[in-house]
């Protein structure tokens, strides 16, 4: 079921609708979003709104497109450490007799 929910954004309140179950995750993202449009105002206090929500989104985006680019890197990090340590499996394994 959807309900309605109120975010506030840089003292503005706009009316979302939201699965229940999604409820505290849009809660939160509408914090973080808050968050950075309330450092990108203290940086520029002469911007509007609009350019104010499209730069604390590019500076949300690219924290998610590091985020990625991290957890591909450990993923593949992780991948070769499992191979290697199969590969030594497999070698004591086949040493052994067994």
């Amino acid at each position: 079921m959807s309900e309605p929910v109120t975010v506030r954004l840089l003292d503005r309140e706009y009316l979302v609708a939201c699965p229940d179950d999604e409820r505290a995750g849009l809660l939160a993202a509408a914090e973080l979003l808050d968050r950075q449009m309330r450092t990108v105002r203290n940086g520029n206090r002469m911007a509007g709104l609009d350019r104010i929500a499209v730069l604390a989104a590019l500076n949300i985006a690219h924290e998610l497109a590091q985020l990625r680019r991290s957890s591909e890197h450990r993923d593949s990090e992780i991948g070769r450490a499992i191979g290697e340590l199969n590969q030594r499996l497999d070698r004591l394994l086949a040493g052994s007799g067994g």
